[in-house]
């Protein structure tokens, strides 16, 4: 997690995965090499403090599941996120990865599927963009879902370069 007052962009997840939890170092494995993809950064870039805030709704790896990893602990973003927000004065945007995100930040503006609220991502800005979770185990919605990658991706890419070179 970082979240420096001069963040302009901030990254909320959902929890980190068991190699990111054993590293410590956010966004550590293969959905973040698509993330950074995704947002046409590289590295330095991504883990400039100063420029990107990282935050999850879980802090802590919150197990195992029969599908895939548990969903983040309930009473991670209401206790820590509120804080933090009020320390960072300079976000220009909030990409908002997955379903748990998209339904604490979005709440009611919700859409009923994840695609939906993806598809609907102009609703959003300037504040958030909505995306779906960059992980391997999602290459079947981006099979399906080429749009994402030819729509949203380049919107994303323009929004974030414009934020980083003003």
């Amino acid at each position: 997690m970082a979240a420096h007052p001069q963040a302009q962009i901030v990254v909320i997840g959902q929890a980190p995965g068991t190699k990111v939890h054993r590293s410590g170092i956010p966004w550590n494995d293969a959905s973040g090499k698509r993330l950074r993809g995704w947002l046409g950064v590289d590295a330095d870039t991504f883990y400039d403090e100063k420029k990107f805030a990282i935050v999850p709704m879980g802090f802590c790896y919150p197990g195992k599941g029969k599908s895939g990893d548990l969903p983040p602990r309930p009473e991670c973003a209401p206790r820590w996120h509120a804080p933090l927000w009020q320390k960072m004065e300079q976000v220009q945007l909030t990409l908002l990865i997955g379903l748990y995100a998209q339904r604490y930040y979005l709440r009611e503006h919700t859409r009923p599927t994840l695609t939906d609220t993806v598809q609907g991502y102009a609703d959003y800005l300037p504040e958030y963009i909505p995306l779906p979770h960059p992980s391997p185990r999602n290459d079947f919605w981006l099979r399906r879902n080429l749009w994402f990658e030819q729509e949203v991706v380049p919107v994303l890419q323009e929004r974030i370069q414009g934020i980083l070179m003003a």
